[in-house]
């Protein structure tokens, strides 16, 4: 390896606190402002930086019309909370907060992070948000928030940054070896690869950015940029474009699929597409262009949409494509749609590449918000799923063909109803229960567990196959996330754990769970790629709730010790 090569290899892998510093967090989209001084009403410029900030780092709980989600994250828009008090607003963006406060005279219990946010980006998406929606207030300067930040625990962003480092790994499963990869230049989403371990394929952000990562020398460069590809469309919402799907087919193609709202026709609409790559460049796939697209309601509040995507053993393209809304409530809002779930929502479907254009199947239905699809050497389905803010258990399923998996009206192996709104299920409805897991982690206490700790956010799978040892070989790992929400108020996640199926005396699965690696900084994906290797994202830094996640994370390999 030339000199040029390492030192660029290091440049980009330290991500030197220096060099964030300067340029502040990669991913948070935070143009420089030059504005010093308050005006009557914030120039066009502000709002449009302010919006940019906001869709990056703040609707992903405040929801893009300012509304909140109940109970947990406080309305923005028309909030007397916001409103009242500059300096306690600018505070809680610089220090975070937790407890219960109330807004508009409801409660609410959730936990906010500190912003990894320069001055003027904090003073940019505070004048956005006191002016929009139906906020009308001054303008935000970064003199301001320069002089709130001083009256914080960490004086400069520099300090807030420097306490916001890698923390060390932990420490592997006997017989394995843990090692940091890469440190990505954008908090890494999905890894997809052609199987081999010669190099790994990223997805960050929520740009549509994709990174080649070679496993063994940790180099890294981006591949594909998604504003070149990512299409847009009259009528599209000025909200961020979300993209967590990504996988890869037997001809090394890639296909990453999206998520976004459009007014061109009203009730606003979802569009999912998936690109898929055309062309290669040397032996890396490059060019994608919509390949399959189609599209249903969106919402105002709750979209799941397509997440999971997987190929299966009939060459077939498994996506779970997630619910709509939390669990099935109406609306309110003029622009959408008034209702629950649609025939192609809260529903696994299976592609047809083969066709032409492809065709959707409905595969099963039921499904909230499926993360991960994996498939074993039998050629069963397992899908990782979110459940409610109503706490109930985050769910494993064997998804089969036909079966529905109770959304929206059971959770896990719930019988009483988990909001007042929850419809009756029809009297005809069968429904599948998820996978009970019988300890001794993930969330059991002495007795079955239908399927993990709620909250969790139990993320990608893979499945281990002959490359790996007694123990270890035929079962699965997953990752998790980890809680948003701080009710009850524990931290559960943060891990990669390993779970080996068996067949019960009544002939279902059930699920020894273990933890594999554990505290991890929200761990999103697992990924299997070369001999006995292992490939985990971290989606960013912090192993527990109260830390921050928006400084972006890094690519681990866990792998088989080689015997002596």
């Amino acid at each position: 390896m030339s000199a040029f090569s390492i030192a660029l290899r290091r440049t980009l892998n330290s991500l030197s606190l220096a060099a964030l510093v300067a340029a502040g967090p990669t991913n948070a989209a935070e143009p420089a402002s030059t504005s010093t001084a308050a005006t009557e009403s914030p120039t066009a410029e502000t709002m449009e930086r302010g919006r940019q900030v906001y869709a990056q780092n703040c609707f992903i709980c405040h929801q893009l019309n300012g509304q909140g989600l109940p109970g947990t994250y406080p309305p923005l828009a028309g909030s007397d909370y916001l409103m009242a008090d500059i300096e306690r607003s600018i505070r809680a963006v610089l220090e975070g907060l937790s407890g219960e406060i109330r807004v508009n005279n409801k409660r609410y219990a959730g936990a906010m992070q500190p912003a990894l946010l320069r001055d003027e980006a904090i003073a940019d998406v505070l004048t956005f948000v006191r002016n929009s929606w139906t906020n009308r207030g001054d303008v935000v300067t970064p003199q301001q928030v320069a002089a709130a930040r001083l009256k914080t625990g960490y004086k400069t962003f520099e300090a807030l940054v420097a306490a916001s480092q890698f923390p060390p790994l932990p420490a592997p499963p006997e017989g394995f070896a843990l090692r940091e990869v890469v440190r990505m230049p954008a908090n890494p989403q999905r890894i997809a690869s052609d199987g081999t371990g010669r190099a790994l394929y990223v997805l960050t952000g929520n740009n549509g950015d994709v990174w080649r990562v070679d496993p063994s020398s940790g180099f890294i460069r981006q591949l594909l940029r998604g504003a070149s590809y990512l299409e847009k469309r009259p009528g599209d919402i000025g909200g961020p474009t979300i993209l967590v799907g990504m996988t890869m087919d037997k001809e090394g193609r890639l296909y990453i699929g999206s998520n976004q709202q459009n007014r061109d026709r009203l009730p606003v609409q979802n569009i999912v597409t998936i690109y898929r790559s055309t062309s290669f460049k040397g032996g890396d796939p490059i060019d994608p262009k919509p390949w399959f697209q189609t599209n249903y309601p969106g919402n105002f509040a709750f979209l799941h949409g397509l997440e999971g995507m997987a190929f299966g053993p009939d060459g077939s393209l498994y996506v779970a494509n997630g619910a709509r809304t939390d669990a099935n409530q109406g609306g309110g809002e003029p622009e959408y749609y008034g209702k629950g779930e649609t025939e192609l929502t809260s529903a696994i479907w299976r592609i047809d590449p083969q066709g032409s254009p492809p065709t959707l199947e409905v595969f099963a239905k039921g499904i909230r918000n499926g993360y991960g699809l994996c498939f074993n050497d039998k050629g069963e389905l397992f899908e990782s799923e979110n459940g409610p803010d109503a706490h109930a258990p985050e769910e494993l399923n064997l998804i089969e063909k036909g079966r529905h998996y109770g959304f929206p009206y059971q959770f896990s192996d719930w019988t009483k109803k988990a909001y007042a709104h929850t419809p009756d299920a029809p009297s005809d409805l069968a429904f599948t229960l998820p996978i009970a897991n019988v300890g001794p982690d993930g969330g059991y206490a002495g007795k079955p567990l239908y399927s993990f700790d709620p909250h969790s956010s139990p993320g990608g799978m893979t499945f281990l196959g002959d490359d790996f040892p007694e123990g270890w070989r035929g079962t699965l790992l997953m990752s998790r996330f980890g809680n948003f929400i701080r009710e009850p108020k524990t931290d559960c996640g943060f891990d990669v754990l390993q779970i080996t199926l068996r067949r019960s005396a009544a002939g279902a699965y059930e699920a020894q769970v273990r933890t594999a690696l554990a505290p991890l900084g929200r761990p999103n994906d697992v990924h299997l790629s070369g001999r006995g290797k292992i490939y985990i994202s971290e989606y960013s830094r912090g192993t527990n709730s109260a830390s921050s996640y928006t400084l972006p994370g890094r690519i681990l390999e866990l792998s088989v010790k080689s015997k002596p």
